[in-house]
Parts: C-alpha cells; sequence; structure tokens
C-alpha cells in the first residue's frame, strides 16, 4: 500500500511515517506540508491513502481532497487532526472523506485506521463521535460567559457591532472578539445563525436571558 502523509508539522509527519514505516504492508512514498504541495505529490505518486491535516497553509484538508480526488480518484483519504467539531466533521462526512482521526491516537489506532480504510471501509475516530454526541446532548448557552450572552441577546434585537459596543460601553474591536468566541464556542459559521438560535431561544429584549 503506497501512502503519502500531508501534515505542516514535521514532528507529526516524522511520527505518522515512523510508524507506517514499522508495518510491511505499508510504504510512505512521499510527504508534504501544504495544501499546493500535498496535491502536486498526490498527482505525482497516484498513491492509494493519503494522510492529510485538516489545517494547512494554501488551503484545509477538505480543499486539497476535492483537489486530488479529481486527479486520483482511486487514492482514499484519511483526515488527521487536533481537533474535529461538529462542523468540520460534518463537511468531511458530505465530502466522503474514508478516514477522520484524532493526532492524539495510539499509534495502533492509526494503523488500525489505514487498514480499515484501505479495505474499503470508513474509520471515524470515536473519539470524535463521542465528543459530537455529547455536545448535542449540551446546552451550548452553557459555555458562554455574562458578557459572550449580553452581546448573543444583542444579536437576536437586531443590533450592529457599533449599536452594541454603545449599549455595552465597550469598543467595536471588543465587540468582534466577542463575537468570535461565542460563534466558535456554539460552532456556528456566522452571526446570522447566532442570531436566529438566540431569537429561537427566546433571547430577546423583552425576554431577557433565560437561566
Amino acid at each position: 500500500m503506497r501512502i503519502v502523509i500531508i501534515d505542516d508539522h514535521p514532528v507529526v509527519r516524522q511520527g505518522v511515517q515512523q510508524t507506517l514505516s514499522l508495518e510491511k504492508e505499508m510504504e510512505v512514498v512521499g510527504t508534504a506540508s501544504s495544501c499546493p504541495d500535498g496535491v502536486e505529490l498526490i498527482n505525482a505518486q497516484k498513491p492509494d491513502m493519503a494522510i492529510v491535516d485538516m489545517k494547512m497553509p494554501g488551503g484545509g484538508g477538505l480543499e486539497l481532497i476535492r483537489q486530488a480526488r479529481k486527479l486520483v480518484p482511486q487514492c482514499r483519504f484519511i483526515i488527521l487532526s487536533s481537533y474535529a467539531s461538529h462542523r468540520e466533521v460534518s463537511e468531511a462526512v458530505s465530502e466522503n472523506v474514508e478516514g477522520y482521526i484524532l493526532k492524539e491516537a495510539l499509534p495502533e489506532e492509526l494503523i488500525a485506521a489505514v487498514r480499515l480504510v484501505a479495505r474499503g471501509r470508513r474509520y471515524y475516530d470515536p473519539e470524535i463521535m463521542d465528543s459530537i454526541v455529547s455536545k448535542e446532548e449540551k446546552d451550548p448557552l452553557k459555555d458562554l460567559t455574562g458578557r459572550e450572552l449580553e452581546i448573543l441577546q444583542a444579536l437576536a434585537e437586531g443590533l450592529n457591532n457599533r449599536a452594541i459596543a454603545e449599549k455595552l460601553y465597550i469598543s467595536e474591536n471588543t465587540v468582534k472578539k466577542h463575537i468570535c468566541n461565542l460563534l466558535d464556542k456554539m460552532e456556528f459559521n456566522d452571526r446570522t445563525q447566532a442570531a436566529l438560535y438566540a431569537f429561537s431561544r427566546g433571547l430577546s429584549k423583552e425576554q431577557g436571558i433565560s437561566e
């Protein structure tokens, strides 16, 4: 089985390569550290499998996979990531990515994932699935600070950044930082999604923030 590794962290590349090299049926035929170089490597080597970092210079792992599939459709892909949000996993599933494993996984787990994907199966790290289930069962509002809740309420009221800053007596830059933080915690793509969610939860001016 011919494999390439694409990750912008040298230690990760070397660690994965060393792990795979211990297996007789696995051969690492190249490594790369960015999305463009990774696409070029896959096109040149025509590997059976590519292990790809989710976030890299020049574009993320999913963008690399989209481009590489057009060039080498028989190649299978495993995403290797330090963290997996619900959105990232959903996007990976929608792109038919064959595997998704966390960087904290044990070497034997990585080997098992590679072998499973090579046989035409899918492998998604159990830690990822457990995390997603837990987040779906958990109220995302409980992760927000008091200030973030105030800003979420303001978003539900349709206020822009300047109006929020004036209302809470803080700068617009501070408002932007809080909005970025709450979007990340709640895993929303933009403020419109956050505002709609907040409105659906009754975070209106009349009702206030529910406990």
